[in-house]
């Protein structure tokens, strides 16, 4: 290949084919391994993505796709016997951040290293490699694995390292506060409520730690015995002085490259919404024959709005109460990503023809809609809400509801049809992310809000 003074390609050839995988773990790991070391030389003789002209962005794309398609070959063939090389044949419980790190050191190539990713998330989204969609194949492939699959699945459903580190302090206080979320244990219940004003409540990566960490507490904690979620009061003029549910993903965040493909949106899916409709599942040395998880009831209280990951959430709770002023959205087409697991579970609750509707078209339901019964289970005024709540907690606060709930998760949404899900959500997911759709309406969103926001001169 020859290049221009100025990095331009000057009858470059195409990237080599990608070579026949059909040797051992560790032979077709080679394969693959020499494929990529060749694709990043080249990548490294362009320009920053942003600075490339139409030939280097075509270049670079077909480097990507040659990688790519190895890839996910390699993953098709070896995901289990890659999954066990990282986890010492599954006796070692390894995180999602870890285990794609891991993978980057064992089987280079495979996945982008610490300093790629590095490099991404200094990037606002619509000038990144888009690396994050080869951690989308290697999460395929291991999801897509019976075996390894429900071994990272369980993994994510085990209390995290930071509520481990506080649940002492949430059993003696009685309260923890976590940033983007306040916990507070009121009598039988625990009260989560999030607090991220400055952008209605909508989610970034430290408040999917957060509340992943709260969910944790709640499910860790005796005393504890109904989980309660809510929105904080505003500071936002448009909504100062007045409580928000969720805002769905936060697009500015996603526009300047900050929401992490691993940290958020699967983290999000595989641990406290998961934890939320299947419990927290106890370590071997903790679980007994009759006690394997620690399963609590959830109320969601609904003010002002659930949009999009706001909307997702009360998919997984067991009473969700909504203020009459109320409206819930899923505008999943609008935005151009996947709303998680909501393409799963909506259907189970509306109907599918409601649900193609809500995902598809962007159709919004008010909580005085006769179809918001089938989203919530009970409408009442602003200030009945706390009311409402306090009844449901009384009402939920039963051993025979702990089991009931359980089975009914295992008959709503067994495990395994979860798995194939999210195995095939990695993918998809990651790859929305980069379309020019969705940079494109996320971009236009972002100069909207900027305008808005602009002092007038």
């Amino acid at each position: 290949m020859v290049m221009t003074p100025d990095g331009a390609t000057a009858g470059a050839a195409p990237p080599p084919s990608p070579p026949v995988l059909d040797g051992t773990v560790d032979e077709d790991a080679s394969a693959l391994a020499g494929q990529a070391e060749h694709g990043e030389r080249i990548l490294a003789r362009l320009p920053a993505p942003v600075d490339r002209d139409v030939e280097q962005r075509n270049l670079a794309a077909a480097v990507f796709d040659s990688c790519r398609q190895t890839r996910e070959q390699f993953m098709r063939r070896h995901a289990d016997a890659v999954y066990d090389a990282l986890t010492d044949g599954r006796t070692r419980r390894i995180r999602l951040t870890e285990l794609v790190f891991a993978a980057a050191r064992r089987f280079p190539g495979l996945v982008p290293d610490q300093g790629q990713m590095d490099e991404e998330s200094a990037r606002v989204q619509d000038h990144k490699e888009g690396r994050e969609i080869d951690q989308g194949i290697f999460f395929r492939g291991i999801l897509r694995s019976p075996t390894s699959g429900a071994h990272l699945t369980d993994t994510m459903l085990m209390a995290s390292p930071r509520a481990l580190a506080l649940a002492d302090r949430y059993h003696r206080d009685g309260r923890v506060d976590l940033g983007p979320v306040l916990l507070e244990r009121r009598a039988a219940a625990g009260h989560l409520t999030v607090r991220n004003p400055h952008c209605l409540n909508a989610e970034d990566n430290a408040l999917i730690d957060a509340m992943e960490t709260a969910v944790d507490l709640v499910l860790l904690d005796e005393q504890t015995r109904v989980g309660v979620l809510r929105g904080d009061v505003m500071t936002h003029p448009r909504y100062a002085g007045r409580r928000v549910f969720s805002a769905g993903i936060n697009l500015s965040d996603l526009r300047d490259g900050r929401i992490s493909f691993v940290e958020f949106l699967m983290r999000r899916e595989l641990t406290y919404l998961s934890k939320i409709f299947r419990g927290l599942l106890l370590p071997p040395a903790e679980a007994t024959f009759a006690v394997p998880s620690l399963q609590k009831p959830w109320v969601a209280a609904v003010d002002s709005f659930a949009i999009g990951g706001g909307m997702q959430l009360l998919l997984v709770f067991d009473r969700v109460i909504a203020a009459d002023d109320a409206f819930f959205s899923l505008p999943a087409a609008q935005e151009g990503i996947v709303p998680g697991a909501g393409n799963l579970r909506l259907g189970r609750l509306t109907g599918s023809r409601l649900a193609r509707r809500v995902i598809l078209s962007g159709k919004k339901i008010l909580a005085t809609d006769p179809e918001s019964a089938l989203i919530c289970d009970e409408v009442v005024a602003e200030d009945a809400l706390d009311d409402a709540v306090e009844a449901a907690v009384q009402e939920l606060d039963n051993p025979a509801v702990i089991a009931n709930r359980a089975m009914l998760a295992l008959a709503e949404e067994p495990s395994d049809q979860f798995r194939v899900y999210m195995a095939e959500f990695a993918f998809t997911q990651a790859c929305r992310l980069y379309g020019e759709d969705v940079i494109g309406k996320v971009e236009r969103s972002w100069s909207r809000s900027a305008a808005r926001s602009r002092p007038p001169s």
